[in-house]
């Protein structure tokens, strides 16, 4: 048992800040490590318990618990929560999942989670100090767990904050509209390691033989390589060496159907709301999270409608897993978008969990951070700073948003206008030679490429840019922009592209950007075009991500591309931009063109794509408006 001492600051909520009261002596910490909880089949995981102590010993008596289960190493993961969680009167449970570092088993992505953390949850409550009541934290993966446990309607169970949470990803998060997202390749070539570099500790857990370890390891350094040569193919790459890895990668890759596959991996929320336990849950996500779209769009509002329990969501600026920095990639945003998690976290648990009337239920349901504002100027770290501010809603999305379509015309204009008689435009889509990926909705992504804002120029320090044009000079990307708005126009909600488009290929994918064009400065003497938000639909999921449909050659079809939902203030003088074309890569696989089964073709061709933009074929963006007279009232 370790003891830890801990002289801590308290801190009080205040207008959304905060705000140190004073200093006091809180509980020192007991640390038991490594303790060996058994599941129903015999397995054991790894368990690392953080006590309540005075005077190098735990304290007597009954607590509520904080339960985190974990890929990412407990005793790295438990660093900051584990100390400020027990000095505060809770005990913290934290865990490494089957198959990861130190617990036992085979490790399946989240699939075995329904049950372990039903079976820890319970072991939890029989222990002589749980007072019978548990919380859940963590990000990502450990959000996902989060929600496994809500859907096995694990035991003593009270409470949840899952943070930037993996969920339905047979839709959005590994599979995109058909598409797959190479973050999960990196995540599965580096064995699960966000950090981008060799770990020896998790290649060495995941080697079926010892001796491979180094091999596995080093995969990480090489990832840009295979994923410019995929397919991946078994027993083709060292990869071989961690077969839990290869055969579930190999599999997401291979399986394009949001079928049973999908949907019982344990953390789909939106096939399993029935199942999910009504208990009150805090929705955290960012713009630019990985997984805004199935937080915001789908987990929250789905719950919400169908549970009695309290249902809450925060959205801020942020990229994924950080919403202690306030930037995102280029952009700066006020200092304020940045809060403190732990205590955020606490605050809602000593609601939940230790009954304190602190005000938090009767707060709004949705707190979320307008972005936009600012001066543009550059920041001493080279940053836009695009301002914004905190504002409480009632729902989500908002009930007062005017979608308002801005429609694709000859000659690259976007306008509200409906469009004229005109031939189809069209393109050649090269596989071989795809847009690069530059920001985004992105996460787990190592070195392939960036995450949040990012001005969509190229640089020769990118390892996909040859050149140092901006995106929008490409030949196989068919850029919308509408004239420098006269006044400012806030765009807070879903983003939808109505695309008709048709192509000579069988299959082929079509992606769209939504982008903030800001005009030259002394700061930016080009301007910046500044990606807001992106996504693809692979063409024979046009229909239903259930099916795979090829397509008709030559003959159009409506497309419906979802991005991730924003909050912005497009500020007057800039331009709204929406780029069109068949390829955002990294970000997405590569559709060859040819209709082969995915991830086993042998053959690529050059598609020839139109898009259609005529009165009968009428593509555009509905954009959720926010009406200026609600801003002038302060709403």
């Amino acid at each position: 048992m370790l003891l830890i001492q801990i002289q801590v600051v308290a801190l009080l909520p205040f207008a959304g800040l905060l705000v140190q009261a004073q200093t006091q002596q809180l509980y020192d910490i007991a640390l038991v490590k490594d303790v060996m909880v058994s599941m129903r089949d015999g397995v054991k995981l790894a368990t690392d318990v953080y006590r309540p102590a005075r005077n190098g010993a735990p304290v007597d008596g009954k607590f509520p618990a904080i339960l985190m289960r974990t890929p990412y190493n407990k005793t790295e993961r438990a660093a900051s929560a584990g100390p400020y969680f027990a000095a505060r009167g809770y005990v913290v449970i934290v865990q490494d999942v089957r198959g990861r570092y130190k617990s036992g088993g085979h490790w399946r992505p989240l699939t075995d989670d329904a049950h372990d953390g039903f079976d820890t949850a319970q072991w939890i409550g029989r222990q002589p100090w749980s007072d019978g009541s548990i919380g859940t934290i963590g990000t990502s993966y450990e959000g996902g767990t989060q929600h496994a446990l809500a859907i096995s309607n694990a035991p003593f169970l009270k409470t949840m904050v899952p943070l930037f949470a993996m969920s339905n990803y047979g839709q959005y998060g590994v599979r995109h509209n058909g598409a797959f997202e190479l973050r999960f390749f990196n995540w599965v070539f580096s064995l699960g390691d966000p950090s981008g570099v060799p770990n020896l500790a998790a290649a060495a857990r995941a080697a079926s033989d010892p001796a491979a370890a180094p091999a596995l390891a080093d995969l990480v350094n090489h990832v840009g390589e295979y994923v410019k040569g995929l397919p991946l193919r078994s027993g083709t790459t060292p990869l071989k060496f961690a077969p839990d890895y290869e055969k579930w990668l190999i599999e997401a890759m291979s399986h394009g159907d949001n079928d049973a596959f999908w949907k019982d991996q344990g953390v789909s929320v939106v096939d399993h709301v029935a199942d999910y336990k009504d208990i009150p849950v805090y929705h955290v996500t960012g713009w630019y999270d990985s997984w805004g779209l199935q937080v915001a769009n789908l987990n929250y509002p789905r719950l919400r409608e169908s549970k009695k329990s309290l249902q809450r969501l925060i959205v801020g600026p942020w990229i994924h897993s950080r919403p202690n920095i306030s930037y995102a990639g280029q952009a700066q945003f006020t200092p304020d978008a940045a809060i403190d998690l732990n205590a955020f976290e606490q605050r809602w648990f000593d609601h939940w969990l230790k009954g304190i009337d602190n005000g938090i239920d009767r707060e709004p349901p949705v707190h979320i951070y307008v972005m936009g504002g600012g001066d543009a100027h550059k920041t001493p770290e080279g940053r836009v700073f695009v301002g914004g501010h905190w504002r409480d809603e009632q729902e989500w999305p908002l009930a007062r948003t005017k979608p308002t379509p801005f429609y694709l015309h000859a000659g690259g204009a976007l306008s509200t206008e409906k469009p004229q008689d005109h031939l189809p435009v069209t393109y050649l889509f090269d596989p071989k030679n795809p847009v690069p990926t530059l920001g985004g909705n992105i996460s787990s992504q190592g070195n392939l490429a960036s995450a949040g804002a990012e001005d969509q120029w190229c640089t020769p320090s990118f390892w996909l840019c040859s050149d140092s044009r901006p995106l929008s000079a490409r030949n196989d990307i068919l850029v919308f922009q509408t004239q420098p708005l006269t006044e400012d126009i806030e765009v807070t909600g879903r983003l939808i592209v109505k695309l008709w488009a048709s192509s000579n290929a069988l299959d082929t994918d079509f992606t769209a950007k939504l982008i903030d064009v800001y005009p030259p400065s002394s700061d930016f003497p080009s301007g910046i075009d500044l990606n807001i938000g992106d996504s693809i639909v692979r063409a024979r999921y046009r229909n239903s991500l259930s099916k795979a449909e090829l397509l008709e050659p030559g003959r159009p079809y409506e497309f419906t591309i979802e991005m991730y939902p924003t909050s912005l203030v497009f500020q007057r003088g800039h331009r709204i931009r929406l780029d069109i074309s068949s390829s955002n890569f990294p970000r997405f696989d590569l559709n060859p063109n040819t209709g082969e089964p995915l991830n086993d073709n042998r053959r690529w061709r050059v598609a020839e794509n139109s898009v259609y933009i005529d009165p009968a074929h009428p593509s555009r963006i509905v954009l959720p408006i926010i009406p200026a007279l609600d801003k002038q009232n302060g709403k």
